[in-house]
């Protein structure tokens, strides 16, 4: 009978326990402030916080003799939060480039159920037709702002380790530069339409070799030369620009891939979605630039955090493990310490909320030099990643505070799954026995 209720006072326990993980990993910010309020209030107001603040002195006071290991929780929960904040950082920086990319009054317009560029085709006798559309804008000039794009992959060596890599080389109408203000040239000129003439990226730039403004590299067996480069602060910094109809017939492309315009106007985009379903010849759909390229880190970004979860879970079992050793052995050798407290009076609530702040103070450490060591070293950090058109797209880890928030509750999760079942056992101590042992 005794077994079967200790049974199912630890299955209580561990359920009490995944109840109140999966709560804590939801609770926002100011949930947990309140939460930590609240706890100030029980601690300082009560005599029972009165005596678990007491106990937790004189456990603290002691962890400077047993810093070796301390210094496990402290070092295995840093490694934890390092990892997933760094591995989240990465995710966020590549869907943080991708949103930058773009604006909500220009649209990008593909062939009708094309997820992306690179399956979409849109022959040139539409082109002509979508710059008479309503909802599109015109230049001073009367032109309808329109640039008819191609993408095309091509090899390029890398300059870290020289090994081959998938740049985009992108076609452009004249009006481009108009429908994307954000991009500067910042060394020599833009191209010259109908010459073999590329602009690169920044980002561009900097990964591959040979792409310095007055040099010359070999694409499809024809001879480019380099003539400027730009800066936009997005995904644009990794490609290469160059004229649309130069590039079309170098490749021997017929038709284009997508074609940006300038909305005008608010109501700019439901007058264009509403022109092109009422023309049949026009079988294409329409969305904003921004809402488009954001979509395309939705994937990555995804796949990113969830491999970031996967491996801090592992690692975070470790750490729960590490904490459990360390802070079982803390309560053996402190079975006389407690005991004495016992006899004194602590009962077994100031004992548990005892051990586990002082737990929860190493995760805190722990979690500070993880967040602080993942923004130190990796925020950003710049790296580069496929794209959605198969090419690489340079961008930076971004480490915000967020991530390091979250890495936070990661922490100190573990340091309360770590702490618990040892502070437990320090409560249930019998006092005849532990003064027997010690």
């Amino acid at each position: 009978m005794n077994r079967l209720k200790k049974w199912l006072s630890n299955f209580g326990v561990v359920l009490a326990l995944a109840v109140g993980l999966a709560a804590w990993i939801w609770l926002p910010w100011w949930g947990v402030l309140g939460a930590a309020v609240l706890l100030g209030a029980w601690l300082l107001a009560t005599r029972t916080g009165h005596l678990a603040l007491a106990a937790a002195r004189i456990g603290i006071a002691s962890l400077p003799q047993r810093w070796g290991a301390s210094a496990v929780i402290v070092v295995g929960i840093a490694g934890v939060v390092g990892v997933l904040v760094a591995m989240l950082a990465m995710g966020e920086g590549f869907a943080a480039t991708l949103k930058q990319t773009g604006s909500d009054d220009t649209a990008i317009i593909l062939r009708g159920g094309s997820q992306a560029e690179t399956n979409s085709v849109i022959i040139r006798d539409q082109v002509p037709l979508i710059g008479n559309l309503a909802g599109i804008a015109k230049g001073s000039d009367g032109r309808a702002l329109v640039s008819p794009e191609l993408s095309q992959v091509v090899n390029m060596v890398t300059k870290e380790d020289g090994t081959d890599a998938n740049a985009q080389l992108r076609g452009v109408g004249p009006q481009a530069w108009a429908l994307r203000p954000q991009l500067k040239v910042v060394e020599g000129r833009r191209f010259n339409p109908g010459m073999r003439e590329l602009i690169v990226g920044q980002g561009a730039r900097r990964q591959y070799v040979g792409l310095e403004v007055g040099e010359q590299i070999e694409l499809a067996n024809q001879m480019w030369t380099v003539v400027g480069a730009f800066a936009s602060g997005d995904s644009h910094d990794s490609e290469l620009w160059a004229d649309a109809e130069t590039l079309g017939s170098t490749y021997r492309r017929t038709s284009y891939q997508s074609v940006t315009a300038k909305l005008d106007g608010k109501d700019g985009l439901k007058q264009l979605k509403a022109a092109l379903a009422a023309d049949p010849r026009l079988k294409l759909d329409v969305d904003t630039t921004r809402h488009y390229y954001a979509k395309q880190s939705e994937q990555l970004n995804g796949f990113l955090r969830i491999l970031g979860i996967v491996i801090g879970a592992i690692m975070a079992v470790g750490a729960v493990f590490g904490a459990l050793n360390t802070m079982y052995a803390a309560v053996a050798g402190r079975a006389r310490e407690i005991a004495t407290m016992r006899a004194l009076g602590f009962r077994g609530l100031p004992v548990v909320v005892a051990v586990m702040l002082e737990t929860m103070l190493l995760a805190l450490l722990g979690g500070i030099l993880g967040g602080a060591i993942a923004w130190l070293v990796f925020n950003g950090y710049s790296v580069s990643t496929l794209g959605s058109n198969f090419s690489q797209v340079m961008f930076q880890f971004k480490v915000s505070p967020e991530l390091l928030w979250t890495g936070l509750k990661w922490a100190l999760g573990i340091g309360l799954v770590g702490g618990l079942f040892p502070a437990l056992r320090a409560a249930r101590l019998p006092v005849t026995e532990a003064l027997r042992a010690a």
